[in-house]
């Protein structure tokens, strides 16, 4: 079966569009100082909270790239188990984030440069600056596939205008705006899986029929996988989760410690359903179209189901996209005027200067991520490389700033960092993945390796850890 372009669909994503740049226009005017822009102006209740990380968190990385691409090519069962990557980071970020929140710093290099000084800081900026385009590259390519399914224009074309979009949005209200359409998106996309779902299954000929179209494979434990293979899919997932940043300013931005436990378990619920439903359909696309790119998986389905379900769906993972870009392209903005500028070349600029120059990076750094999106074969490729980087040289030394406490010296952590950024960018493309293993089996245990071992042999020079237990 081929994918055929429904203009109809395009009504409805085009009307939820407009919602969202509404709320955008809402936010800007609401949006007046750096902290309104990066923190929303740490006002949101425990719905808010769960429906922005959900968002933020199941962009076109969930929607075109990792379950429903691993579902597509692999299998639906590593799809499945892929989510409890998240699952598992959710959890262990309920017990940090009492002692996340009492940290109180806007982003994570401030974190890191409170132990690891201003080396650690420039470090972890450059390294989520690179990771986070990545990121909002295939946002952009996810939002591509999008309009050329509803309108048929190329994926180019609709990656282009797809840009347009989700800078725009990003540029106007910052986290005020993002935080509020992600809630929308969430709830909207939970309400479209479930409805959708029993439509896709009968769309593809009924479970019986899928088991029967799809590889035998795709229904074994690890699909065609290797176990070495699927944790370099699950591995990058979960060291991202654990340190991200939108995901740190979303627990700093809660109005209360009691609020924001709430929303992250709101958060766990929503993942919990979204990336076992998402894997069932994309599995069903397998079986209707086994030629397409795998990121289109989910998106295609939207065709051969009543048109009012399958724009529903279609609204909802556009959302997903585009907040998700909006979000860390947001982040990445914020780390070069926050953490650049404003900590390191210009301690004294106003707040209204580091405001106005965060909105136009959002502008430049955008139309870097879309020519970046260009060089990438595939969504999973690029979201896989993108995660690696961040999971190896961020998150092991700032899981040490919160868990290792006095033990943890400055010597330590910018080992650990300096390994694991070299070894994430080095070791698939420099020495060709030795023994089959992913960059990041290799580089995230090297980069924590060193920073107990080094930690320990340098244990003199060690300084108590500014975070409360």
């Amino acid at each position: 079966m081929a994918v055929e372009s429904d203009i109809t669909l395009f009504y409805v994503v085009a009307a939820y569009l407009g919602v969202m740049l509404g709320v955008g226009g809402w936010a800007y005017r609401k949006t007046d100082t750096a902290e309104d822009f990066m923190l929303a102006g740490r006002s949101l209740g425990a719905v808010i909270i769960a429906g922005t990380l959900m968002a933020t968190w199941m962009g076109s990385g969930t929607v075109t790239g990792g379950s429903n691409s691993i579902a597509y090519g692999h299998g639906l069962w590593p799809a499945i188990l892929f989510g409890t990557a998240a699952l598992l980071g959710i959890g262990i970020l309920k017990v940090l984030a009492p002692r996340i929140r009492r940290f109180d710093k806007i982003t994570i290099p401030e974190m890191i440069e409170a132990e690891l000084g201003q080396e650690g800081r420039v470090i972890s900026l450059l390294v989520i600056a690179f990771a986070y385009i990545g990121i909002v590259s295939y946002q952009f390519i996810g939002f591509g596939f999008v309009l050329n399914v509803t309108t048929g224009v190329s994926v180019t074309h609709g990656t282009l205008i797809a840009t347009v979009i989700i800078i725009a949005l990003a540029a106007m209200g910052g986290l005020m705006s993002v935080s509020y359409t992600d809630a929308i998106s969430a709830f909207l996309m939970i309400i479209g899986l479930f409805i959708a779902l029993p439509y896709v299954i009968a769309g593809a000929g009924g479970w019986g029929n899928i088991v029967s179209t799809v590889p035998e494979t795709h229904l074994e434990p690890l699909g065609n996988l290797s176990v070495i293979q699927f944790l370099g899919f699950w591995g990058p997932f979960f060291l991202l989760i654990l340190a991200d940043q939108n995901m740190y300013q979303r627990i700093l931005a809660g109005e209360t410690d009691a609020g924001t436990g709430r929303g992250l378990v709101g958060w766990f619920l929503g993942v919990a359903v979204g990336m076992t439903i998402i894997p069932v359909i994309a599995l069903a696309s397998r079986a209707m179209f086994p030629e397409l790119d795998p990121g289109m998986a989910l998106i295609a389905t939207t065709t051969v189901i009543p048109t009012w379900v399958g724009g529903i769906l279609l609204a909802a993972a556009s959302a997903f996209i585009i907040t998700t870009g909006s979000s860390y392209l947001l982040s990445a903005s914020t780390n070069l005027s926050h953490d650049l500028y404003k900590g390191l070349i210009n301690p004294d600029a106003p707040d209204q200067r580091v405001f106005w120059l965060t909105r136009t990076l959002v502008i430049g750094l955008g139309v870097f991520a879309f020519v970046l999106g260009q060089y990438f074969p595939t969504i999973l490729e690029v979201q896989m490389y993108s995660y690696t980087a961040y999971g190896a040289a961020i998150t092991p030394p700032l899981l040490a700033i919160f868990l290792m406490r006095d033990r943890l010296t400055k010597t330590g952590g910018l080992a650990g960092m300096i390994a694991g950024a070299v070894l994430a960018i080095t070791w698939d493309t420099a020495l060709g993945s030795p023994f089959g293993a992913d960059a990041v089996i290799v580089a995230a245990p090297v980069s924590a390796l060193l920073i107990l071992t080094v930690s320990y042999l340098t244990a003199d020079g060690a300084t108590p850890a500014p975070v409360e237990a």
